[in-house]
């Protein structure tokens, strides 16, 4: 949990960042942001930010963070590049053992976006909190639960005990 100045430290933050330009990239941020607003997950604050809009500040002030990128020519989108490029040595040292979770939706094949996007994730010393989920063509019903358990595991990872 974060022993923020901006907050009570018995509440944890779960930042969201996301690039979702299409129907089915927000679609699963919905699902995301669903899962982490579980009724049974209490003491958790949900921020979500768009990757061109989400900062230092933002990653520093969360307890994990949940990653959300199509795969474009198979690699993760320019915008969650830019943010993972603005914060890898702004809040390498302080964000080490930092839980996150990763979704990416492919028309055809996530494959290099996903190990792009686990490949620094591991480089800033984050922790896997859960399995990246990864979405080729329009999202069913499995790929939607998928989205709702990640949401749901990362703010459950970093629930505060009552």
């Amino acid at each position: 949990m974060s022993e923020r100045a901006d907050g009570p430290p018995d509440r944890a933050r779960l930042l969201i960042v996301h690039h979702t330009p299409s129907p089915a990239t927000a679609e699963l941020l919905a699902e995301v942001q669903a899962g982490a607003a579980d009724p049974e997950i209490t003491g958790v604050e949900t921020v979500s930010r768009a990757a061109l809009a989400a900062t230092a500040t933002d990653l520093l002030a969360a307890d994990a963070v949940v990653l959300g990128t199509p795969a474009n020519i198979g690699y993760m989108s320019g915008a969650l590049k830019h943010f993972l490029d603005q914060v890898y040595y702004v809040c390498g040292d302080d964000t080490r053992g930092l839980p996150y979770g990763l979704w990416v939706h492919g028309g055809s094949d996530t494959s290099g976006a996903t190990r792009a996007v686990t490949t620094i994730a591991e480089g800033m010393g984050w922790a896997a909190a859960a399995a990246p989920v990864e979405v080729t063509g329009s999202p069913d019903g499995r790929a939607r639960a998928a989205c709702r358990e990640l949401g749901a595991v990362l703010a459950a990872t970093v629930m505060p005990e009552q």
